[in-house]
Formats: C-alpha cells, sequence, structure tokens
C-alpha cells in the first residue's frame, strides 16, 4: 500500500481561482450575510477545497473589494455579484449541484431569520426594552415590546423568541380569539 500524496486533490476545484468563483456562487444564492463557519461549510463541498485554502481565497475576496465582510458576517457586493455572475458557469456543475443541496437549510434559516426579528434597548431610567416581530412575506404579523430588568433576562426573552416565534404567535392568536 503506498501512502497517499498530501498535495493531491481529490476534488474538481484545484486551485484559488476556482475557490474564489465558488465563494461568489454560494454566496450569490444566499439570501442573506453568513459567518466565515457556514461559508467553510458551504465550500468545502468539494473534496478539492480544505480550510486553510478557503480562507485564503476568502481573504482575497475581500481585499479585491468582491466580498464585504460585516461584524463577521460575509456578503458579495456589487463588484462580487457582477463577476461571480459572469463567471459561474466555469464552476463544475456537479460542484454546483453539491453546494445547492448544502445550501437549502442555510437559506431556510436565512429566510426565516429575516421574518423573526428581536433586539434590545435600555430604557432611560432603568430596566430594558425587548422589541420583538414576526413577519410573513406580506408584512408584519406580530410587534411586541417587553419591559425587562436585566440584559441577561433580555437575552434570555430574544433567544426564547427567535426559538419558538410562531408558537408564541399561535398560542397569542388562540387566547385571544378564545379558540383552543
Amino acid at each position: 500500500m503506498c501512502a497517499l500524496d498530501e498535495n493531491l486533490s481529490y476534488g474538481f476545484i484545484r486551485d484559488t481561482l476556482e475557490i474564489e468563483l465558488l465563494i461568489l456562487y454560494i454566496l450569490n444564492r444566499l439570501p442573506g450575510p453568513v459567518d466565515k463557519d457556514t461559508l467553510s461549510e458551504l465550500t468545502i463541498c468539494d473534496g478539492g477545497v480544505n480550510y486553510f485554502s478557503f480562507s485564503e481565497a476568502l481573504a482575497d475576496l475581500v481585499s479585491t473589494g468582491h466580498v464585504e465582510e460585516e461584524d463577521g458576517l460575509y456578503v458579495t457586493t456589487d463588484k462580487g455579484r457582477r463577476n461571480g455572475g459572469t463567471t459561474e458557469s466555469s464552476v463544475p456543475y456537479s460542484v454546483r449541484m453539491k453546494a445547492e443541496r448544502a445550501m437549502i437549510p442555510v437559506v431556510k434559516r436565512l429566510r426565516r431569520n429575516e421574518l423573526v426579528r428581536a433586539s434590545t434597548e435600555p430604557r432611560p431610567r432603568g430596566g430594558y426594552t425587548v422589541k420583538l416581530s414576526l413577519a410573513d412575506k406580506s408584512g408584519p404579523m406580530m410587534k411586541l415590546e417587553l419591559l425587562v430588568g436585566s440584559q441577561p433576562e433580555a437575552e434570555t426573552v430574544e433567544k426564547n423568541f427567535r426559538a419558538g416565534a410562531e408558537e408564541l404567535y399561535l398560542s397569542l392568536v388562540r387566547q385571544l380569539t378564545g379558540e383552543e
């Protein structure tokens, strides 16, 4: 049995330019910004891409203005959308299909996050206001503001609302309409 060559790549993606095209392909199809870990998981769908080559390609895209990073989240710029759209057919079909399948749960999560909002603001006389909202494609379904006593309590309310906004909405509607 012979040892595997550590530099041997087993995927269709072989160089930095191809990884950059794959990153642009992915970011152009996502409905919002994503963190580096999520983007790396989606990009490493091909056996030829590893985390180090991904990181190098992403840094290059940021430095050339194709991708923008803000608060740890990445999104394509107009330049990235334009150039990525023009060159996306260069990404091998099988890699595009793997990336598309891997994106399905991420797209669902990002779309839901757009519809479920939670934020906290300190109040001038103490305490915090937690603003919660739930929307659907046609617009807002519910907006709620709660007074809480501490930042940790506000964070817990935000977290629980994000996890169960739809159930809370249905429960409130049932309660208010007298339905069981």
